[in-house]
């Protein structure tokens, strides 16, 4: 196992911000997020209440997804303990915070997953479960995840870049889609995605390069339809995510000399009403290792909060985090284009 290092990574993602920062100097279409922000009237985004707690339990996981802004992997060893879960069962606990939003890397290789969720199923909290489907088939440890999700009220939310396996696979690996409709399938049977089940499946669409998704509702369509007819699967909805310049597909948009004219691409589509109803807003993003961000991008960025004294969930202050000011950078872009894109895809 290839060990952690916390240098290395603080200085990638340093490495990672200054390319952001510095897009303007690149083009004059490129204008500072600020001064976008500043152009509606808007001197800082502030947050309008805390629903949604969403924990990043490990970056480990057993794909290696070329747009993943985690960066995650099977050589990913950093896993959060038992005591951090703990940490933040208290916070959800003593702020009612109705919404627990766990992601990963795969997060069902926590060792404490199940013990984490069925403390939030005992609370009565939603959950959501952002499971990338191969996960549930990687072996017979896995396999009876469908009945452990439907048991604890989990909401089902995965990744299929597209209806086929030729454009799956480009982004996801070889063999992937194959894998990921057998597990559809077997979500399907327990009840999820299914009409008049109150189990929710919902998919997650990215796009395969450097270009906006199309209309959120015109690809559900597409899904439902494709995935039915050829291979008998029901689903809820779909999220259609805007891939924002981080981690690998920043790496990605630099190495292809991409960085630039997506920059662009994205400045162009600003949004005002986008950027009114951004997901940070009202959520509160928690890393691997207890620390507290404005959004699970930021995380990635290491952009945490600016107070020492509250910026880790074992410090958890409610009336701190909803005063606090919400840090912003050029990748934030990503999140107020067109129709606007968070982890429940288009916000308009």
């Amino acid at each position: 196992m290839i060990l952690y290092n916390k240098e290395k990574e603080e200085a990638e993602a340093k490495r990672q911000l200054a390319v952001l920062d510095n897009a303007p100097t690149l083009s004059p279409d490129i204008i500072p997020f600020k001064e976008s922000l500043a152009s509606i009237n808007v001197k800082a985004l502030t947050p309008i209440g805390l629903d949604v707690f969403q924990v990043n339990v490990g970056k480990m996981c057993n794909q290696t997804c070329r747009h993943c802004h985690v960066n995650a992997g099977p050589d990913r060893p950093e896993i959060m303990t038992k005591e951090t879960m703990q940490q933040c069962l208290d916070a959800i606990k003593k702020f009612n915070i109705p919404i627990v939003d766990l992601t990963g890397g795969a997060p069902e290789l926590n060792p404490h997953f199940r013990w984490f969720v069925k403390a939030c199923h005992e609370m009565g909290r939603r959950i959501i479960v952002r499971c990338n489907l191969t996960i549930i088939l990687e072996d017979e440890r896995f396999n009876d995840l469908p009945d452990f999700f439907a048991e604890n009220g989990v909401e089902v939310v995965s990744s299929l870049p597209f209806y086929d396996a030729s454009r799956t696979d480009k982004v996801r690996g070889k063999g992937v889609f194959e894998t990921s409709i057998q597990a559809l399938k077997l979500l399907n049977a327990r009840g999820y995605g299914m009409p008049d089940s109150s189990l929710q499946l919902d998919l997650v669409y990215n796009p395969a390069g450097a270009f906006l998704p199309p209309s959120q509702a015109f690809l559900e369509m597409e899904f439902k339809e494709h995935l039915r007819n050829d291979h008998g699967i029901e689903f809820n909805k779909l999220f259609a995510i805007t891939n924002l310049p981080v981690s690998r597909f920043l790496n990605h948009l630099v190495n292809t000399d991409n960085f630039v004219a997506y920059m662009e691409e994205l400045v162009n589509a600003f949004n005002p009403f986008a950027a009114e109803n951004v997901m940070c807003r009202n959520m509160i993003s928690v890393g691997w290792d207890g620390y507290l961000f404005d959004c699970d991008f930021n995380q990635m960025l290491n952009m945490k909060l600016d107070d020492s004294s509250h910026n880790h969930v074992s410090n958890f202050d409610l009336d701190y985090l909803l005063q606090r000011e919400i840090k912003v950078s050029q990748h934030c872009y990503g999140c107020t284009a067109g129709a606007g894109s968070s982890c429940g895809g288009e916000t308009i």
